[in-house]
């Protein structure tokens, strides 16, 4: 995730794009049913076989979000005070993501792969987990990048462009970033044209497909407000989230490798200058506000049950009709949980964080 809501502070006198919030709020809800469903079906059976694109358009939102909040004030606070406000925005749930996944690690009811592991191995890796350094070693988890919490792969990718921001992109002329944008979109389609598709970047094997998907993203995004492609609209929020859902659930295909790129290189663009340029209506600012707000703790802690549901279904094959009741109420109460996330971890600790920053400066 790849989620870039900034600090209050630096926004008091900037336009808050309400509805960019909330679309960050429905894919990440897209992305944990997607979650639930690639643990039992196929792509050909999966309704939302393509919910993974929802961290593609997560890149290019922070892409955005990251130019319209510091282009002109990174050079005044300083490259101390940026890194600072990131890893007080982002890592406190790097770490409580590890810990759950450590947790279900070893107490899963229906694992017992921890018995397999070394009190220093899982030790370590649980350390890689919490600094972000990948560390793919655990092959009943197909070496995922981060054993313990899968999602943490993008965040990786987050701090890369974050870094590569700072010390480049922030003063890079904006005709170079368009010579750039299109090296990343020829990278891009050779990464989907050699795969097949544009799910790489969260293991060993696809490690190098996550530097390519965000470097596309991540740069359009910074086009897209550079540039001043903003469009102007009168399509609101739920029209705005239709039209993400939609690539989720187009049909599986051979072609995915052409149709997944499609999406990643005009599509979710696309949506993020029609995001920007929309109307929120009064009624649902509340709605898009929580949308945003929850969005980033239900993607960083949802997956440690992924696991569990997992091997629950590898050991007791629920049926078809039992697999619907489970998804649709584990989504419910992952949503749940984000909230008390929240409210009793998220918010408190960054305030705690931002506090102590100000107090030393």
């Amino acid at each position: 995730m790849t989620f870039n809501t900034t600090d209050s502070a630096l926004l008091k006198t900037k336009q808050h794009f309400e509805i960019l919030d909330g679309l960050r709020g429905v894919a990440a809800l897209c992305v944990v049913i997607f979650h639930f469903m690639e643990m039992v079906y196929l792509p050909d059976k999966n309704f939302i076989a393509h919910g993974f694109l929802a961290v593609d358009f997560f890149f290019c939102l922070s892409g955005f979000v990251i130019a319209y909040a510091y282009d002109d004030r990174i050079g005044k606070m300083g490259m101390t005070e940026f890194f600072k406000s990131r890893i007080i925005r982002l890592h406190p749930l790097v770490i409580l993501g590890s810990v759950l996944g450590l947790i279900t690690f070893l107490f899963d009811p229906f694992g017992g792969q921890a018995a397999a592991y070394s009190f220093g191995k899982t030790i370590l890796i649980f350390l890689t987990s919490v600094l972000l350094i990948p560390f793919p070693v655990m092959e009943e988890r197909a070496f995922n990048l981060f054993g313990f919490n899968a999602p943490s792969w993008s965040l990786f990718w987050e701090y890369v462009a974050n870094i590569t921001y700072a010390f480049i992109l922030y003063r890079t002329p904006r005709r170079v970033l368009w010579i750039l944008l299109v090296i990343a979109a020829v990278i891009l389609t050779i990464v989907s044209y050699r795969a097949g598709n544009l799910l790489g970047g969260w293991s060993k094997d696809s490690f190098w497909d996550g530097g390519a998907r965000i470097l596309f993203s991540f740069l359009a995004g910074i086009l897209i407000y550079r540039a001043k492609l903003i469009l102007k609209t009168k399509i609101g929020f739920i029209g705005l989230a239709i039209l993400l859902v939609l690539p989720f659930i187009m049909p599986d295909s051979k072609l995915n490798w052409i149709t997944q790129l499609l999406v990643v290189l005009l599509y979710f663009p696309l949506l993020v200058s029609l995001g920007a340029g929309a109307v929120l209506s009064d009624g649902l600012k509340k709605l898009c506000n929580f949308s945003g707000k929850i969005s980033y703790p239900l993607y960083m802690t949802h997956y440690a049950v992924i696991w569990m549901f997992g091997n629950y279904y590898q050991a007791y094959k629920p049926s078809a009709g039992q697999l619907t009741y489970i998804i649709i109420i584990g989504t419910i109460l992952l949503l749940g949980f984000a909230y008390l996330v929240m409210i009793l971890f998220d918010t408190p600790v960054r305030k705690y964080l931002n506090r102590k920053r100000k107090a030393e400066n």
